[in-house]
């Protein structure tokens, strides 16, 4: 799966005043506590889960993505962390936490925002607010489920106050 990310990113990174980026997954991260020097980054997208017990499929657009990034200028290389927010089967009994696959279209679109964040924020330079929209490439029905979206249990889904309660799509 980090191949994926790490191809788009360097399709996306070319140009980054020749600096070399790298992704790699860090489940430790949390959101808000970027290490010293660090910048954050959070975007959701859509991406389909399949349950590991029961093999059922949903997909769900709400799936939010935690990026922390940090430019060492010293050796031009930068480096990104990343983590996935899982969700759990609503139809098992004792379900466990699944990860999100993201379609080739939605990882670019996910690392053509992150890219925009790191030019900002390790650039300095001033690309606006527009940013390029999520493909709903899967199916999904109904509204988005709280109690089984590890992002609303930790407070972190922006579209949901209260993690008792399903937030509608």
């Amino acid at each position: 799966m980090i191949s994926l990310w790490n191809s788009s990113l360097l399709k996306k990174t070319s140009d980054l005043h020749g600096d070399t980026w790298n992704i790699e997954i860090d489940e430790t991260i949390v959101e808000n506590s970027p290490a010293r020097d660090w910048h954050q980054y959070i975007s959701g997208s859509f991406a389909e889960f399949r349950c590991s017990l029961c093999r059922r499929t949903w997909g769900s657009s709400r799936v939010q993505v935690l990026f922390h990034f940090h430019l060492n200028t010293a050796s031009r290389q930068g480096t990104i962390k990343l983590r996935f927010y899982k969700q759990e089967c609503k139809t098992c009994s004792e379900p466990q936490w699944e990860d999100a696959d993201f379609s080739v279209n939605n990882t670019d679109v996910l690392v053509e925002r992150l890219v925009k964040k790191i030019r900002m924020r390790c650039y300095g330079e001033d690309l606006g607010e527009a940013n390029r929209s999520s493909v709903f490439d899967g199916r999904f029905n109904g509204p988005h489920e709280s109690a089984h979206c590890e992002a609303c249990r930790l407070g972190i889904c922006s579209q949901c106050t209260n993690s008792l309660q399903p937030c509608l799509m």
